[in-house]
């Protein structure tokens, strides 16, 4: 079986647009949450969601390039931009290798809305623009990219709910792991708009802690009240530890293990076994102990009845061990199909540069977060090992172990 190895990574994020940004705002604990009036003004529960800029793309993409193109396509764009550029992956090597692509998506909301706004309005189907069919698709963002990039490569998008991104790396992992590609462009998206989140609004889900925009998402505090919607894209470029060697790439960290699971229950609402079975898959996948495990960068989005799972779902495998843990999700919100993939961008820059990231708003703890070692502020810290959890409606979990590269 072929090592598989992260050789570049991007990021589009509420807390940084690109990975010097985001590594500032990961060490100084920085929100990129806001209230946003427009949210109240239709009517939604809660005001409260990520914020990012859109990205400019007019002089850098064609017209043709650009129209295919949802919101967070474009998040995805300069993501994978960044990614390759890391990566030292050029269109030379394009050109002469088949690169893949797996991306995490698992809706498209605001091409939907809008094209159904055109057919109401105008009665004809032809005014509809020829752009809203690529743009509206799950696929969309493999889709475009593939294009806009000349991947020649494995090119399909998972959709597992909040565990896109994660799982996108999980099986291009396996790919690469079993010699049947060298180089897959992974990564997640999620759309930063209204559009996309008023039904999950109407679940009550969402924080209403609206005074306070940057204390609202609070994953394992006692007075968690729901999570922040939020959004952005990363890339990260997994290869084949042969391949990487060959081309003299910078490894910023290797796959060691790769989870799953599904709970078999309810829609929406999570259990205990399920995370436990994704865990000890993987660590088993990677051979590796509990106590080899120095931090995780826990799912845990800021609701009630997920973060008190995942509490007993960790304690339960790390009790002895310990690890440090924080929620990234305190600083970004819960950025949905993208979260699986950034959150090993922001553990990876973590342990690249010797530090954990705190769990902002962890103020104190419930009588199952009382026995995790959850970190409330930045620590400096040498990351061996990190696990990362990406859990999803339906019941599907995903967890990654990435390991420092050390030869």
């Amino acid at each position: 079986m072929n090592r598989v190895v992260i050789t570049g990574m991007g990021i589009y994020s509420v807390i940084g647009k690109n990975l010097d940004e985001v590594k500032d705002s990961l060490y100084k604990g920085k929100s990129g949450i806001i209230f946003d009036p427009q949210r109240k003004a239709m009517g939604f529960r809660s005001g409260l969601t990520g914020k990012v800029d859109r990205p400019v793309l007019k002089g850098i993409l064609d017209r043709r390039m650009r129209i295919g193109l949802p919101v967070q396509g474009e998040y995805a764009y300069i993501a994978t931009v960044e990614a390759l550029n890391n990566a030292r992956i050029d269109a030379s090597f394009m050109e002469k290798n088949a690169v893949g692509i797996l991306y995490g998506n698992d809706s498209s909301a605001l091409p939907v809305v809008e094209s159904v706004d055109i057919l109401r309005q105008k009665k004809d189907t032809m005014m509809i623009g020829s752009g809203y069919i690529f743009q509206s698709m799950n696929s969309t963002v493999s889709m475009n990219l593939s294009v806009i990039f000349k991947f020649r490569g494995i090119n399909f998008t998972i959709s597992g709910a909040c565990a896109s991104g994660s799982h996108a790396l999980g099986i291009g992992y396996l790919l690469i792991r079993q010699g049947l590609q060298k180089v897959i462009v992974c990564g997640g998206a999620q759309e930063i708009n209204l559009e996309s989140t008023a039904s999950f609004d109407a679940l009550n889900a969402f924080s209403i802690r609206e005074s306070e925009p940057e204390k609202a998402s609070r994953p394992f505090d006692r007075d968690r009240d729901g999570l922040v919607p939020s959004g952005g894209a990363a890339t990260v470029i997994l290869e084949s530890y042969d391949s990487a060697v060959r081309r003299g790439a910078t490894i910023l960290g290797e796959v060691a293990g790769y989870g799953f699971s599904s709970n078999g229950e309810h829609i929406s609402l999570p259990n205990v076994d399920g995370p436990v079975a994704a865990m000890n898959l993987a660590l088993k996948e990677a051979s590796m102990e509990v106590s080899e495990i120095d931090y995780i960068n826990a799912h845990a989005t800021s609701t009630p009845a997920g973060d008190e799972n995942e509490a007993k779902a960790i304690d339960k495998i790390f009790g002895k061990s310990n690890p440090i843990i924080s929620s990234t999700k305190s600083m970004t919100g819960h950025e949905m199909w993208m979260g699986g993939a950034s959150e090993i961008v922001y553990s990876a820059l973590m342990m690249n540069n010797d530090f954990i990231a705190p769990n902002l708003n962890f103020e104190n703890p419930d009588e199952f977060t009382a026995h995790l070692n959850i970190a409330t502020r930045t620590i400096p810290y040498e990351i061996r090992a990190f696990l990362s959890n990406s859990f999803g409606f339906g019941g599907t979990n995903s967890s990654l172990i990435i390991r420092k590269f050390n030869g």
